[in-house]
């Protein structure tokens, strides 16, 4: 044979080799990572706490360091992205530069104030209200001083990622913006402001329902008693709230729990209101996986009857169905919770004791 045919035979046949290879290969990486992209490559983010994002050239020239630093410990604390906070900073007053009316004091045309716009009656019917008030709105100390003020950057950035992380952050953060202001065109323009803060370029939206963030959790579980109460109560992850719910398709913040501990073979009261007295008292820093957290939240609920409770999953961590407009059943931390009022241990319960006995010695 001709030496340059040989070679040019030579060259068709391993290009077809490399051919063969990536038609074999290409399904296999839509299946799964391939391995030697090693851990990082795919990794799955399990922190509930909002995505980490890279601050872009364009935010760090365009973002004071004060403010940049709020948006990115109070994003960090409540669980909403730090480039979305930032971008509603941005778009309601420059991150607090703009002169307009409402901005340093008064209201502007619409009655809000502060560098996050605030309506006063949306903060709690005063500018500055004692942080020691209950008041029914969103006012937040976030530098400590006593005072929750709508016109202090920390206090005001603090009010506005509760208000986000209430209506749906960090998963429907659309929706969350339209009921901050209850327009889509606005909801686009923040988008568009907090991709552009972003080093990514993009909105990244935390994986509240994979497996890989359940069973580490199911694992550590100090008994198979409790980790079967954990691995039904994370499979409910991603399901939506319904009040009243005990599932099998939504639940309410009881509901998932007398449900899991149902499907471990034990019986619990149904309600917040009956699940508080219920249990047996645990000091905070003692609460383990399985025990209950309550909080004084929710229409005529008061530090001795709470009317929120989710069940501790990990130190600092606990599965909550919130509310409607909250997002779905996810993994949330209840150390940065406000309104906190303890925790109970239903297993130490006679009536349950006197049921796990029965599960572990049947007749």
């Amino acid at each position: 044979m001709n030496p340059s045919r040989a070679r040019l035979a030579l060259i068709v046949g391993l290009a077809g080799m490399v051919l063969l290879v990536a038609v074999i290969v290409s399904p296999l990486l839509l299946m799964s990572p391939p391995s030697f992209l090693g851990d990082g490559g795919f990794s799955v983010d399990c922190d509930d706490t909002a995505q980490v994002e890279e601050v872009s050239d364009s935010a760090s020239s365009d973002i004071p360091d004060e403010y940049l630093g709020l948006y990115k410990e109070y994003g960090r604390k409540i669980g909403v992205q730090w480039n979305i906070l930032a971008a509603v900073g941005k778009r309601e007053t420059d991150h607090g530069r703009s002169d307009l009316p409402g901005v340093k004091s008064g209201t502007n045309s619409a009655g809000a104030a502060g560098p996050m716009q605030f309506l006063i009656s949306t903060w709690g019917g005063k500018a500055r209200i004692p942080a020691s008030s209950d008041v029914n709105g969103y006012a937040s100390d976030g530098d400590g001083d006593g005072v929750a003020d709508v016109y202090d950057p920390a206090d005001a950035i603090l009010g506005a990622a509760k208000m986000l992380k209430r209506n749906g952050a960090p998963e429907n953060v659309r929706q969350a913006l339209f009921v901050y202001n209850r327009a889509w065109w606005y909801v686009d323009q923040v988008e568009e402001i907090a991709r552009r803060y972003a080093r990514s370029g993009d909105v990244k939206v935390p994986p509240q329902a994979s497996r890989e963030c359940d069973d580490p959790l199911v694992e550590a579980a100090p008994s198979d008693l409790v980790a079967k109460i954990l691995q039904f109560a994370l499979a409910q992850r991603g399901k939506p709230y319904l009040w009243g719910g005990t599932g099998p398709d939504a639940f309410d913040c009881s509901g998932v729990i007398y449900a899991a501990y149902r499907e471990a073979g034990l019986s619990i009261p149904r309600t917040t209101f009956t699940q508080w007295p219920f249990g047996v008292k645990v000091s905070e820093g003692e609460e383990q996986p399985g025990d209950l957290v309550f909080f004084n939240a929710g229409p005529g609920t008061r530090p001795d009857s709470p009317g929120h409770v989710g069940l501790v999953v990990s130190k600092g961590k606990m599965l909550e169905a919130r509310c409607t407009l909250c997002g779905p059943i996810k993994v949330t931390s209840y150390q940065a919770r406000d309104n906190r009022v303890g925790f109970t241990r239903p297993l130490q319960n006679p009536d349950v004791v006197d049921q796990i006995e029965k599960l572990q010695n049947p007749l």
